[in-house]
């Protein structure tokens, strides 16, 4: 590996302080556009004879209404029926609090701490004009809230929501394509400040600190969605292990980092040696950047999301690795949709006949995993547009250049 990761480096205060925020060019989704998604998922509700939809404390209330909300033991929700204004569902207590948070207008309906909340839904969906038929409840309900709404809407149908959440979360409007731009934009270049930081005797928990605090500095929500630091053997394990490991010349060093932007997500993943690089790592390394290209190559309009895993896997087996699933190979799917949440429609995984069409976002990260030596995954993002597949970020380069430093 050239000298240029890592050695004779900067320092974290340095490249803290070169860091800027990119918040201010960032546009948060607004109120005509929520207005929009709800129209949507009316539309596919009355498709399906849906009567009504309850979101919960979930990232779909944040989609559909801006709304945050945090998940507790206390029902907080949204109603969206199938034609007219929504309802908020909050603790009396909350009241206050929730209407200065209102984005798209609607009904506030109240329950005290000795009330039942799941029979307040199902009383204000009747209120709405629907004494029975079928409600469609978000997938991210607890199952304490679905089973008092079961019990006290005996008259209903309940169904996945997922049906009519998935369609419209899994196509990405212009503005949700340039929020996550601009997060992978400022994830990447969190990931070139932490390669150029890296040292000899440097800890991953350390270079975690030093990731977080970037985020931060570049203008990300406050809280970092995840950050993964590997150094030598460990990066053969796709989410990490239980311990932390200090760096050493030689290592392949795995980061697999990413934090929101105005809600929306963003998730890269480099690998490379610091140091010298050995002939295995580089033939391995090698192997995992043609089976990323073969994915973006598979990726076209109209072809079915397993289709895009085959490629990925051809590659990889060709190589001399473990068939489907077996080690060492690639253990897992290839990649997942992104948007509000880190994993979410749609898959790239065998068996998803999801055809590819503009407006999905999703990963291209086929893992190669040797235990008991290393791992190598790159991992850089896709979106569809009316012209077929672009990156969200630009891929790695080389095992000599992984960042283009080399110009």
């Amino acid at each position: 590996m050239a000298d240029t990761i890592g050695v004779g480096g900067s320092s974290m205060d340095a490249e803290l302080a070169r860091l800027c925020s990119i918040r201010g060019e960032a546009v948060a989704i607004g109120p005509e556009e929520l207005r929009a998604r709800i129209a949507r998922v009316q539309a596919g509700m009355r498709a399906r004879g849906i009567s009504a939809l309850h979101l919960d404390a979930s990232t779909s209330t944040f989609y559909f209404t801006g709304l945050r909300l945090k998940g507790s033991e206390r029902l907080h929700g949204v109603i969206i029926p199938a034609e007219g204004c929504i309802t908020y569902v909050t603790p009396t207590f909350e009241e206050a609090k929730l209407r200065t948070m209102i984005v798209v207008d609607g009904a506030v309906r109240c329950w005290q701490e000795h009330e039942d909340p799941t029979a307040l839904v199902i009383e204000a969906v009747r209120e709405m004009g629907y004494p029975s038929g079928t409600l469609a409840i978000d997938p991210a309900t607890p199952f304490f809230t679905f089973d008092g709404l079961r019990r006290a809407g005996n008259r209903y149908d309940f169904v996945n929501a997922n049906d009519v959440i998935a369609p419209c979360r899994m196509i990405k409007t212009p503005a949700e394509i340039a929020l996550i731009k601009q997060a992978m934009g400022m994830t990447l270049e969190v990931h070139k400040a932490a390669a150029r930081v890296l040292r000899e005797g440097v800890t991953t928990t350390e270079m975690q600190d030093f990731i977080n605090a970037a985020h931060q500095r570049m203008g990300a929500d406050p809280g970092v969605t995840f950050c993964i630091v590997l150094f030598g053997e460990p990066t053969a394990y796709p989410h990490g292990v239980p311990y932390p490991q200090t760096l050493k010349r030689g290592d392949m060093v795995l980061i697999d980092i990413g934090a929101t932007l105005h809600g929306y997500q963003s998730d890269v993943t480099r690998s490379y040696v610091f140091g010298e690089g050995s002939a295995r790592q580089r033939a391995v390394w090698n192997v995992e950047q043609a089976a990323t290209e073969a994915v973006f190559a598979a990726a076209k309009l109209g072809a079915p999301c397993e289709d895009l895993d085959a490629a990925a896997r051809r590659v990889i087996e060709g190589a001399g690795f473990g068939a489907d699933y077996a080690l060492p190979g690639l253990p897992h799917r290839t990649g997942h949709g992104l948007g509000l949440d880190v994993h979410e429609e749609p898959y790239i995984v065998r068996g998803n006949r999801t055809l590819l069409a503009p407006g999905m976002c999703f990963s291209n990260e086929p893992t190669i995993c040797i235990y008991g030596e290393f791992g190598v995954r790159l991992e850089d993002h896709i979106y569809m547009a009316e012209d077929g597949a672009h990156w969200f970020t630009t891929p790695a380069r080389s095992f000599d250049d992984p960042f283009g430093l080399a110009g």
